[in-house]
């Protein structure tokens, strides 16, 4: 299902603004505070709002190194490599994929010598085959929803 432009209007300014209350999001999308309620509830149920985390600087926090890696994993594993890696604290997110790995790790460190222990338990994970970790030097373009939300305003 696709959202119309009041739920991107809505959405934006929550992406802009995440500490609005529905009172003052209806007011300024000119619309009543049960429309906006029914709206956000609509889209929560929906799965497309998920919350209202606030955006954590990792490296404010001393997580000041992310690095990715693809992981080569045992067939049929998925599952439970997941679960293993999640309770890895600097493990930020496991994606499944196709092509030369099986799964794509963000992981965070405080520098080098931190990386190398967190990259030690990826590889103590039971099932993982093969690593290959690349760090990030800079995000040029951050993680943003922005442009597809403005799409569907045009």
């Amino acid at each position: 299902m696709e959202i119309d432009e009041l739920d991107s209007r809505l959405l934006l300014l929550l992406t802009d603004e995440p500490r609005l209350g529905v009172l003052e999001c209806s007011r300024r999308l000119g619309v009543a505070r049960g429309t906006v309620q029914a709206r956000l509830d609509r889209l929560e149920r929906r799965g497309v709002l998920g919350g209202f985390p606030p955006a954590i600087d990792l490296a404010a926090m001393g997580y000041g190194l992310t690095a990715f890696a693809v992981l080569e994993i045992a067939q049929g594993r998925r599952a439970e490599v997941a679960t293993l890696l999640e309770a890895i604290d600097e493990v930020c997110e496991v994606h499944a994929t196709t092509g030369q790995g099986d799964l794509l790790v963000r992981m965070v460190a405080r520098d080098n010598d931190d990386l190398q222990r967190v990259i030690d338990r990826v590889v103590d994970v039971e099932w993982v085959r093969r690593t290959s970790t690349t760090i990030a030097l800079s995000t040029p373009v951050p993680t943003r929803v922005r442009p597809l939300l403005e799409r569907a305003l045009r």
